[in-house]
């Protein structure tokens, strides 16, 4: 499992593996890779080789510089290759990790997005601010769990904002606000199972759990659970959150699936064992 050094989560997948199975735990800086004729050429983490393994677990996308992040998709790939089963996929973390390429993929996919636009200078994304009504949600490219989003109403705001981010060589992505309800629905998909819970936050437009939304379990429409199925095999997750918003418009919009979803809420909303559910996927797929 490649997660990070004291994560909650490699603690509740050791925890629900109990005697069944070992999961050892590798930071992604310990990615490395051997090739040629040198003993023991492999793709390792930590000195563990990766096609020892029955399977790969990534649970941990850390920033790094773009050699970093290049290098350890390459080494992903390279194991995969090799017949290492990596879940999720490579190519679909650098698909998720990419809100633009994430959406693209949704949109091919005929699911409902927001209007989007995503562009690289100022001036453009002051006539996609006026496009888009004059009331949009910027977000970074990059980036999880509603950090750096930012509700922009005001022209001159909007101005200050863009031409901050132009002159940072930020790609700027704004999508259009979708008048809701006050809550959105959390997906986690794990290959063909599904458990929703409703997050909504009553201070906050952003209905993330880390600021401060209460969650309830709820149980999805036929419709919903085919559209969440459906984004997820867009990006190419088996495992996935995705995330749905109920518009006041009568559209349900798919706003993001997520590679590396968490599920700490999820569990404890829907009172089961996220963690035994993740693990019994991945073991029934490294013995397909």
């Amino acid at each position: 499992m490649l997660a990070s050094p004291g994560s909650w989560y490699a603690s509740d997948l050791q925890r629900a593996a109990g005697s069944t199975a070992e999961v050892t735990l590798c930071a992604f800086e310990g990615l490395a890779a051997r090739l040629g004729a040198l003993p023991g050429a492999r793709v390792e983490a930590h000195a563990t080789d990766l096609a020892a393994c029955d399977a790969l677990l990534v649970r941990s996308m850390p920033p790094g510089t773009l050699e970093q992040v290049i290098f350890r998709m390459d080494a992903l790939g390279r194991a995969e290759r090799q017949g290492t089963l990596v879940l999720n996929p490579p190519r679909s973390l650098e698909v998720a990790i990419d809100k633009y390429l994430t959406l693209a993929r949704i949109c091919d996919a005929g699911l409902q997005v927001p209007p989007t636009v995503t562009c690289q200078s100022w001036s453009a994304a002051m006539r996609a601010f006026e496009e888009l009504g004059g009331d949009v949600v910027v977000k970074p490219l990059f980036g999880s769990e509603g950090r750096g989003m930012t509700r922009v109403t005001d022209p001159a705001l909007a101005l200050r904002a863009f031409k901050l981010l132009d002159q940072l060589g930020a790609v700027i992505y704004l999508q259009q606000f979708v008048p809701h309800y006050g809550y959105d629905l959390r997906v986690l998909v794990i290959g063909d199972q599904t458990l929703a819970m409703r997050r909504t936050n009553p201070a906050d437009w952003r209905t993330n759990v880390s600021r401060g939304a209460r969650t309830e379990a709820v149980e999805l429409e036929d419709g919903w659970i085919d559209m969440a199925r459906t984004a997820a095999r867009a990006v190419g997750t088996p495992i996935a959150g995705v995330d749905l918003l109920p518009g006041r418009d009568g559209q349900m919009y798919v706003l993001e699936v997520n590679a590396v979803p968490g599920w700490k809420a999820l569990a404890r909303t829907v009172r089961r064992d996220v963690a035994r559910l993740v693990l019994d996927y991945v073991s029934e797929r490294s013995h397909a």
